[in-house]
């Protein structure tokens, strides 16, 4: 107990210096910093090897900084210096007012680089790290007694272990209108870790062990059934924050004038509640409401298309103007569903601008779709969105001006200090009635008037652009533009929505065949997390409704059964945040929070249902319902937290309703829920055996060994060399002989398609020796029904040939390690890539040995004696 009471009396002491400005609660700002003359020609840092643009903004600070990287915590722990961690994003405009005003401080720089290891995080490559630091962050506002809330930049200090200390969020340089500044916290931190340390790390210990307990699903002995009341718990409690007068469901009464964020996923799951009966009329008016408002407001780009990241008022119209793919692409498909429910030309509208604007903007090339632009020109929040009353006057008619003025609200005084943020007052129709205008006139005219606005417009010094590609947010963009393809029969969104399919499954796989989270200029990096599969294979599976293509189905069935394999909690149910090989770091996360962003999780549910309708396999049915049953106790607590997730389970209820679940019945969902998953009792799979070559002498040379607890192989391996004993200084041939389960194939090298991952035969392990010139049989076409690209397969046993290159002067016996890369499929589902290893040992010839050829059958063209 004292210790704790120590680290309670450390938290307050800490606290009182950490009374930070939390960003992206404030009203829009006009805050200009520029960096100090001559930082560009300053010595580059260590991030300028990196391939982030936000990274690469700070690669002339003269502050020390390492990217998180194991060098960086290695020398933390060597040197016993706490790091301090900066997570940002390269269109966070705090970000940026951060790093002009303190990180390009010469004198707070150098205090960083002689007390502390500094690391700068892209918490859009690095989800993972951004998720745990945030909570971080969050757990030790509340141990503080603050009431502050997490933003960017997040600036966090840290034990050399990685254990969170104290953190914020912006700092100015120096104290602030009774705000601490950094360097006046920096020392305060430094100097409690080298004169208070025990209390320092006992502090950590506690915020870690608080923070491990909250990235996982709290653990309950009682179990909540699936129930419809589940849902109409989540729409009771958004419908409770909706804004009667401008819309949204994102507003409080206790803060009626703080900012709005759009949430599409509270929108989607509103908008399926709208079904003509009287119960959904109310739920009707609030979306409408809300759609009108945001598609009025100034958070839409009313010239270049598009929207802002979030309002800074309650009425949509002075925005954070940083612009994001992942805000885009969701909104952009909420106002298609709202479009196909209503037919009303403006949601359609609202829709092309988006698209187009996306596909004008933040297209790359060969098809991938950048992550945002940013919100600043020259360090002004804004300025190249806004217009002042001279600037509209130098580019439109007068006539032309009275008219757009009058239309998109720039009369009078300006809402924001720089200029006029355009929006929509009131509905055209009714100003179209003041000027006294046909609404077809008035809407013709206006167009014109966007386009010499927008020509204007562009001539501005253009605004910073993060063309890094991200798996996931690329996902979401795809299944926009596919499902819009359908809808409104635009061929353009359907073919750019392939295209960024082809990039991402060409560029953004490893060696493995595991999905990559990010590329910039063409160069993929770091693992995929959760989202990223998640929100692919959501892309894929609308890509594959909006065409028929059955290769889309067919790769995202191969996505789905990797994310399984490297991310589901069998025992638990629900999916990790990282995989089961990811670098080990302060928590392992798995939640179901939607937030501004779906959860993982929640979008899985929904490929999982659609996956086991289309394929009809009960498999994918199995894994929804133990996601569901682990996260509905925490759907039953917060459940507006969990919109996207309330909105699976409304899909699930309605699938099994279908009988669709071999498991589960009707009787069983509405009168107790539904049960566990029942056991797989399929019977244990048969391999089979290896045929040994007819004629004698037959040596098998490698074999593999057992497989592992819980990997279970579909083929077998024996390798065997064409003579007895080698000879140094020569190749030696050697075939490996595989045989496929019945029922199963694997794919051909050269893989056709050639997004399929391909067998291959490799040799693992330190060595002397070389492989190569390794032949291939031919595969065969295996046609998936209704696949318009046959597969090109191996079944059945084949033969893998090469040469063994034996280096001169060794002795004895060799021991070599074959590997054979491949995937399995059925006709029902394909496996991860496996590797299977071949052990055994090369026996040397010495000097007036006799080699003899062995294994003829399997060498027929044998001259190596």
């Amino acid at each position: 107990m004292p210790s704790i009471l120590l680290s309670r009396r450390f938290f307050v002491f800490l606290a009182a210096l950490f009374i930070a400005i939390t960003p992206f609660v404030e009203s829009a700002v006009v805050v200009q910093a520029q960096a100090p003359e001559g930082a560009e020609a300053r010595k580059a840092n260590r991030l300028a090897k990196e391939s982030s643009p936000y990274l690469l903004l700070h690669a002339h600070n003269p502050v020390d900084w390492f990217p998180w990287e194991p060098e960086a915590l290695a020398r933390a722990k060597a040197e016993n210096k706490p790091i301090f961690l900066s997570i940002g994003y390269s269109s966070c405009f705090w970000c940026h007012v951060m790093e002009r005003e303190v990180f390009e401080n010469e004198e707070i720089a150098a205090y960083m680089n002689e007390h502390f290891i500094n690391i700068k995080v892209d918490r859009e490559e690095r989800p993972d790290l951004d998720d745990i630091y945030m909570l971080s962050l969050q757990v030790y506002f509340q141990l503080a007694g603050s009431q502050q809330g997490g933003g960017w930049p997040l600036s966090m200090f840290l034990t050399p272990d990685g254990l969170p200390i104290a953190g914020g969020t912006y700092f100015p340089p120096e104290d602030r209108n009774g705000r601490p500044g950094f360097l006046n916290v920096a020392k305060q931190v430094s100097g409690a870790w080298d004169n208070q340390n025990e209390a320092v790390v006992r502090t950590a210990e506690i915020v870690a062990k608080e923070v491990r307990r909250l990235s996982r699903p709290a653990a309950t002995e009682e179990s909540v059934a699936l129930k419809p009341e589940l849902v109409r718990g989540a729409i009771d409690e958004i419908a409770s924050s909706f804004d009667p007068e401008f819309g949204g469901f994102d507003f409080s009464r206790d803060n009626p004038d703080g900012p709005k964020f759009p949430v599409p996923s509270r929108l989607m799951l509103m908008q399926a509640q709208i079904d003509g009966t009287p119960r959904s009329a109310s739920f009707e008016q609030m979306v409408d409401k809300t759609l009108a408002e945001i598609a009025a407001g100034g958070i839409r780009d009313h010239l270049g298309g598009g929207f802002h990241r979030y309002s800074t008022d309650r009425m949509w119209i002075v925005p954070h103007f940083e612009k994001m793919l992942y805000d885009n692409a969701q909104l952009a498909e909420v106002f298609l569903d709202a479009y196909r429910r209503t037919n009303r030309d403006t949601y359609r509208q609202v829709v092309v601008d988006t698209l187009d604007f996306v596909l004008r903007e933040m297209t790359g090339p060969q098809g991938g779709f950048y992550s945002a632009l940013d919100a600043e020109t020259n360090g002004i929040e804004g300025k190249y969105y806004v217009w002042t009353a001279d600037e509209l006057e130098s580019v439109l008619k007068p006539d032309d001006l009275r008219v757009f003025t009058k239309v998109y609200g720039a009369e009078g005084e300006s809402a924001f200090e720089l200029g006029y943020v355009l929006h929509l007052p009131r509905p055209l129709e009714k100003t179209a009635d003041q000027l006294e205008l046909p609404l077809a006139d008035l809407k013709l005219r206006l167009k014109t008037c966007r386009e010499q606005l927008l020509a204007a417009r562009e001539k501005r010094p253009a605004l910073l652009q993060d063309d890094k590609i991200l798996t996931s947010w690329n996902g979401l963009m795809i299944r926009a533009l596919a499902r819009a393809g359908k809808v409104l029969s635009n061929r353009d969104y359907l073919a750019a929505a392939e295209k960024a399919t082809i990039y991402l499954l060409s560029r953004h796989r490893d060696q493995e065949g595991r999905l990559l989270r990010s590329s910039r200029n063409g160069q993929a990096k770091l693992p995929a997390y959760l989202d990223d599969y998640a929100f692919f294979v959501s892309g894929l599976l609308a890509l594959h409704e909006a065409t028929g293509d059955e290769k889309w189905l067919a790769v995202a069935r191969r996505l789905t059964d990797d994310q399984i394999a490297l991310f589901n909690d069998g025992e638990r149910g629900g999916f990790n945040f990282t995989s089961m090989d990811h670098e080990a770091l302060l928590a392992r996360t798995k939640n179901a929070y939607d937030s501004v962003l779906p959860s993982g999780n929640s979008i899985s549910v929904r490929n999982l249902i659609t996956l086991s309708r289309a394929t009809g396999s009960d498999k994918y049915g199995q894994v929804a319902l133990k996601n569901l049953q682990a996260f509905a106790p925490q759907l039953r607590k917060t459940p507006a937290n969990l919109s996207h997730m309330a909105l699976a389970l409304q899909e699930f209820l309605h699938y099994q309703g279908d009988g669709q679940l071999a498991n589960t019945t009707q009787g069983d969902l509405f009168s107790g829920g539904i049960s566990s998953p029942k056991p797989d009792n399929k019977p244990a799979m048969t391999k089979p055996p290896i045929k040994p070559p007819q004629q004698s002498p037959t040596v098998v040379t490698f074999s593999s060994k057992e497989a592992a607890l819980g990997e279970e192989h579909q083929i077998t391996a024996s390798g065997f060399l064409s003579v007895n004993k080698a000879k140094p200084g020569q190749a030696v041939p050697v075939a490996v002989v595989i045989a496929i389960e019945e029922g199963w194939h694997i794919n051909a090298n050269p893989p056709k398609p050639d997004f399929v991952i391909p067998t291959s035969l490799s040799l693992v392990g330190e060595t002397p020796v070389t492989l190569e010139s390794v032949q291939y049989p031919e595969g065969h076409p295996f046609q998936i029904e209704g696949f318009d690209e046959a597969v090109n397969v191996y079944e059945g046993e084949i033969v893998l040939r090469g040469q063994l290159h034996i280096p001169k002067g060794v002795q004895g016996a060799l021991p070599l390690s074959l590997q054979v890369r491949y995937q399995a499929c059925n006709n029902e589902n394909c496996l991860r890539p496996m590797k299977l290893q071949l052990s055994g040992e090369v026996p040397i010839a010495q000097d007036g040995d006799t080699i003899q050829a062995v294994n003829a059958a399997l060498f027929p063209a044998n001259d190596s004696q």
